[in-house]
């Protein structure tokens, strides 16, 4: 059903990409208090890579559109043009609007905030903009369209035919009564709205999905039949329509009939890029399943399941949180899935469930640190990750403002800081991870622990500046993450 490919990775790369800065939006001064509220909680290109949006966790979406590339181009244009390879990419800014508000949940005594948990772009039609949004509870639909701006006609009377009638412009009338002349006013015109050449984006909020979702809804994901998308919290996922809010169909439930016999949730979900049938879902034991809606209504049988057995005595109090899995992605011919656990990116071939058949270490120097992680919340920490369109190179964030990207088939990688210098921060992989020895008192005894860490080449990595939000322009090397409230760009 997934084709008859050999069960090879993707060709490795033969250069790593020489990555420079192209954009900046939102940039802080420096000792500029970030406030909350601007912190960027999503970032997602649409298809063609024209525009980009985000989500803060104020619950507003902002736009951003290509400026640098003119779709009406001839092919002498193009020939005659200097864009090159790395030709430098530009966006600007187009609108934004707020998407989510916060909410009281009166029957549950819960505050729902107006975070934006996910952006995805549906397909575009008669020049509107089309995507969804979602906070911990509801999903909205947008539409934004340029409308034509209509104006009321400048004035109601003729000035310049008034005087003849013996009133002035102000149309002062004697006594205070207003009488008009006999025969009336020649000029006298009645208001009329007239379309002015100038535009205005407009964001129309065409449908709402709300009360399906016990849980936080972590993952939505549009479909290939331009139909129909999901949702997914921590125990289902829910198949909707797009044109139908009222309802949706539950099509995977993993909540045990008592809930102290849970052992795993979902932590991701996404639809097959081609196969609509086909959708893809990771737990929090670092397994990804793939199911098929044509099987039956409720999909709780998987057909595939890809999971990595650990080494026997390499188990840990840690093992299973650094094995959830926080964020999954099909390659754009759905032939690989991109994972990210706390720890490492793995990339697995649907076609081959014994393993994945790459594996890129994130920050390894992390490893004697993780009972400090677990003191000050970061190893729950969700990083994102994303692939480049022709699959050749993976990419991910981690602490003090840093991301990696990493060549297929190596587990070198180019590690960038999100700044107007990226390159400043190269970082090179330790071969072995230096072993510390923490006392067990001095961490069980103290809970203010270190947001900093030092790895074996001497750098040192703050846990409060984390980079977890990030794209992969779906034809070219151009990535977007975000640090607090600032999007950063860069392209090779």
């Amino acid at each position: 059903m997934m084709g008859s490919e050999s069960d090879a990775p993707p060709p490795p790369s033969s250069t790593p990409l020489d990555w420079k800065f192209s954009q900046v939006f939102g940039e802080r001064a420096a000792g500029e208090e970030v406030q909350e509220v601007d912190i960027i909680s999503a970032i997602e290109f649409n298809k063609s890579g024209s525009h980009l949006a985000t989500g803060d966790r104020g619950g507003r979406v902002v736009l951003f559109e290509r400026t640098d590339v003119k779709d009406n181009s001839t092919r002498k244009d193009l020939e005659n043009s200097d864009y090159t390879v790395s030709h430098h990419p530009e966006f600007r800014y187009k609108t934004e609007f707020q998407s989510h508000e916060p909410e009281f949940d009166y029957l549950k005594s819960l505050e729902i905030e107006e975070k934006i948990n996910k952006i995805k772009w549906c397909q575009t039609a008669n020049g509107a903009l089309f995507l969804l949004s979602t906070n911990d509870k509801t999903i909205k639909f947008w539409k934004v369209q340029e409308k034509k701006i209509k104006k009321i006609s400048e004035t109601n009377l003729d000035a310049s035919n008034v005087k003849s009638n013996g009133f002035g412009p102000g149309l002062s009338l004697p006594n205070g009564d207003f009488s008009f002349p006999a025969g009336g006013f020649g000029s006298l015109r009645l208001p009329v709205v007239v379309s002015s050449q100038e535009t205005n984006l407009v964001a129309n909020c065409r449908r709402v999905y709300a009360h399906a979702h016990d849980y936080h809804i972590n993952s939505i994901s549009t479909n290939s039949d331009g139909e129909t998308f999901i949702s997914a919290d921590d125990l289902r996922i829910n198949l909707w329509n797009l044109e139908i809010s009222s309802q949706s169909f539950n099509i995977v439930d993993v909540k045990p009939p008592n809930m102290e016999d849970l052992t795993e949730v979902i932590t991701s979900a996404e639809f097959h890029p081609i196969n609509c049938n086909t959708l893809a879902y990771s737990s929090s034991k670092g397994s990804i399943r793939l199911v098929d809606l044509r099987q039956s209504a409720l999909c709780d049988n998987h057909f595939q399941l890809f999971e990595e057995h650990e080494a026997p005595g390499s188990r840990s109090f840690f093992t299973e949180i650094i094995a959830s899995i926080s964020d999954i992605k099909f390659s754009k011919d759905g032939r690989h899935i991109l994972s990210r656990d706390y720890m490492t990116l793995k990339l697995w071939d649907i076609n081959m469930n014994s393993g994945p058949v790459a594996t890129f270490p994130v920050h390894e120097y992390l490893r004697p640190k993780l009972c400090d992680l677990y003191e000050n919340d970061s190893i729950f920490d969700k990083f994102e990750c994303c692939q480049s369109g022709d699959g050749s190179r993976v990419a991910t964030g981690s602490y003090s403002n840093l991301f990696r990207v990493f060549e297929s088939g190596s587990k070198e990688a180019t590690t960038l800081e999100a700044s107007r210098n990226p390159m400043r921060r190269q970082v090179p992989t330790p071969a072995k991870p230096v072993r510390s020895l923490p006392s067990i008192t001095r961490v069980v005894g103290r809970r203010g622990t270190e947001a900093q860490v030092t790895d074996a080449n001497g750098n040192s990595y703050d846990f409060t500046t984390k980079l977890l939000h990030l794209a992969w322009h779906p034809t070219e090397n151009l990535i977007a993450c975000a640090a607090a409230n600032s999007l950063y760009m860069y392209y090779a």
